[in-house]
């Protein structure tokens, strides 16, 4: 069974507008956020900074629908949990067919080699795949549930390669990636999250924890199960990226903001022994339980925006290739050009980028995006030393005019970013409010030889090489390095 196909772009437009008050959060986290005290904790936490590039995946039998992951499943009133298709008047029987999607998920075109390589040629340096999302489908070999995709009744179980989440990370440690594991702590599946006995009403647990405690202690002790398998028989990994913060300590929970008015106090996962488990298990292992400020936040995730300014702690903007998170036919891929000035953006304020790309249910990606990543793979072969390892100019100025700033050392970056269009280097280029110390060496990169330049007023003009004039180093925009 199937579902026709349909847009869901209405719904990721009032997802961007939910999360658009990520923003102050961020800000608000910001205040409260809590340096590692683990030293191997921040040597892979610098590390990371400087890999500023990464892949993240949101995969599951919910891509044979075309539909949003997890979300539809969810009884609140919300543009971003409509269902569509032929259950969606009856949540029972939309649950059921749902539950159902295992037995006909095999995707018979899954290579994990093939991305791996080609995030790799775009200039990615980590991944974090999604091995549970909230709707609880386990995409690795946990012993915990039969909801699971090595499952006799998953019908991809008897394939070699049933264990996706260990397939995938191996292919990109192959390729020198740090790999992280996406982890839903809510799971509507689970019958201590959402028991049976009662229909869920939103997204929490259904039932009085205070009334029935060892339900919910049993769903803790659950959960903990599952990340140590994951911590324990998957290889290396950098970091664990945690889902889903309406489980949270009841002293983080903010009574003014909509979706954390309904929390039950307790609803919590017990970061603290999580966490221990983890770096023991995995030394050095970054921890990200998103949107709760504190130790066990290790960097920030915006959202499918990128702050304003720089935040001035490790921060990293998830967001979508297309529209959505998932897989969603006749997907609306944003342009090269968007995506490489995105990617500048985030990083001249000291971020990474974490861009998502979603499998279809063949296990393969769209053809666009292989083409997407193609082309930032080729401005990053010009460019990416302006982009790795880099930070915010230490004069603090990461942006002017239609152009974004990074530095390495005593070297700095100015990208110049160009307009809807602009494919020749214009004659002279204008660092407006900049003024070169004398001696300053100025390179195009991926052109030879030096550019020269002149102080007029306040300004700094560059000579662009004919060469470059005739013939650009690449698309999109261009890179001048100064050297002091």
């Amino acid at each position: 069974m199937s579902f026709n196909p349909v847009s869901i772009r209405g719904a990721a437009a009032i997802i961007f507008l939910l999360f658009g008050s990520l923003y102050a959060a961020a800000q608000h986290n910001t205040r409260q956020y809590v340096v590692p005290t683990d030293s191997l904790v921040r040597q892979n936490l610098a590390e990371w900074q400087g890999l500023k590039f990464g892949l993240l995946m949101h995969w599951g039998p919910y891509s044979q629908w075309g539909v949003v992951e997890s979300w539809s499943l969810c009884p609140e009133d919300e543009g971003w949990c409509e269902r569509r298709g032929p259950y969606a008047g009856d949540w029972h029987g939309y649950k059921k067919a749902y539950d159902q999607l295992p037995a006909t998920f095999y995707p018979l075109r899954f290579a994990p080699e093939q991305w791996a390589a080609a995030a790799q040629q775009a200039g990615m340096r980590y991944v974090v795949f999604t091995t549970k999302h909230h709707d609880g489908f386990c995409m690795f070999d946990t012993k915990q549930t039969d909801y699971k995709i090595t499952d006799p009744q998953c019908a991809f179980s008897k394939n070699p390669k049933a264990d996706v989440t260990l397939e995938i990370f191996n292919a990109f440690r192959a390729q020198g990636f740090k790999v992280g594991a996406y982890f839903s702590k809510p799971d509507w599946h689970s019958t201590d999250f959402w028991w049976p006995y009662f229909p869920p009403k939103d997204r929490n647990i259904n039932y009085d924890l205070k009334k029935y405690p060892e339900r919910y202690k049993q769903f803790k002790e659950f959960t903990f199960r599952q990340l140590e398998e994951l911590c324990t028989n998957y290889g290396r990994l950098d970091l664990l990226w945690l889902d889903g913060a309406w489980v949270r300590p009841a002293r983080t929970i903010n009574r003014e903001e909509s979706w954390q008015r309904g929390i039950p106090e307790g609803q919590d996962a017990d970061m603290p022994r999580i966490a221990a488990m983890a770096r023991k298990r995995q030394p050095g292992i970054m921890v990200v339980d998103r949107w709760i400020p504190g130790e066990y936040e290790n960097y920030l995730t915006p959202e499918q925006g990128i702050p304003p300014a720089p935040l001035g702690v490790p921060w990293e903007t998830c967001m979508t290739m297309g529209d959505s998170w998932s897989y969603i036919f006749n997907e609306n891929y944003k342009s090269p050009r968007r995506l490489i000035h995105t990617l500048c953006d985030v990083v001249s304020k000291g971020g990474n980028l974490l861009l998502n790309i979603a499998p279809g249910p063949d296990g393969a990606w769209d053809p666009a995006a292989y083409e997407r990543l193609r082309a930032i793979g080729n401005w990053m072969t010009v460019n990416g030393e302006a982009i790795y390892g880099t930070t915010t100019p230490l004069n603090g100025v990461f942006q002017r005019d239609n152009f974004a700033f990074t530095q390495k050392g005593k070297d700095w970056y100015a990208i110049y970013l160009a307009k809807e269009g602009e494919t020749q280097m214009p004659d002279e280029i204008r660092l407006s409010s900049l003024h070169l110390p004398e001696g300053a060496r100025v390179e195009l990169l991926g052109t030879p030889g030096t550019v020269s330049w002149i102080i007029a007023g306040d300004d700094t003009v560059l000579q662009t090489p004919q060469t470059a004039r005739q013939y650009p180093p690449c698309d999109y925009a261009w890179v001048f390095k100064v050297r002091i």
